[in-house]
Formats: C-alpha cells, structure tokens, sequence
C-alpha cells in the first residue's frame, strides 16, 4: 500500500458511522452482511448506510456481491492487512520485538465464525 491509498483508506474510517460499519463487517466475517441488516444493527437509515457503505468501498475496504436480491457487504481483509502493514512498516527503527504484540494482531485478519463477538455499536452512541 502506498501512502495515497492509506490516506484515502484513513479518510474513509475517519467518520463515526464508516468506523462502526467496518468494525461490524470484521466481526461478521467473509460471509457479509446486506445493507438493510447494517442500517437496522446501527438503527440508522438504508440511504445513510449506503452513502457509508460507497465512501469504504471507494477506499476500497469493503467489497460487495450480489445475492438474489440483495447485496452483501464484507469486510476487504487483505486492503485492511495492508492498512496496518503500512503502518507498521518501519516498526521501532529496526527493533520488531517492540511491536510484536501488534504484528501478531495484524496477522490475524479474518476472525473465526465460531468464538466471534457479536458486533456491538450504535452510530448514535
């Protein structure tokens, strides 16, 4: 990732609404959520959600697919890897023991079905 695109992914999470909506995406897993079960978990609107929903897909952290009808929103594992990859690049000037807690968080980028919290946030909050 280059610092263009972690600017744009940064802007992205920058806002309230768009930081709970990734945190739920990550928690939901590889399967997704549609857009109308994102709205109704942060009791805000469908039009609100899918403004939300646009902005993280521009900055490319989301991904979507077409179900029947609806369309299901997942969490881009790999973008958001790179993300704190991007971060940690240059970890400590050269001394990764430091941020060995924190790498070991970031290997760990798609949770489990099984053990998995439920998300728990309100964009009202």
């Amino acid at each position: 990732m280059d610092e263009r695109q972690a600017l744009v992914a940064f802007g992205a999470l920058s806002q309230e609404t768009r930081l709970q909506v990734i945190r739920m995406l990550v928690v939901t897993g590889p399967s997704g959520i549609s857009a109308g079960a994102i709205a109704e978990k942060m009791d805000v609107s469908p039009s609100n959600v899918s403004f939300h929903l646009k902005e993280l897909e521009r900055a490319g952290l989301i991904a979507q697919q077409r179900e029947s009808r609806s369309i299901i929103y997942s969490a881009n594992y790999e973008a958001l890897g790179s993300l704190v990859r991007f971060l940690m690049e240059d970890c400590c000037a050269g001394h990764p023991e430091i941020c060995a807690p924190a790498a070991e968080v970031a290997a760990c980028c798609a949770p489990t079905v099984e053990g998995s919290q439920p998300w728990r946030g309100n964009a009202n909050e």
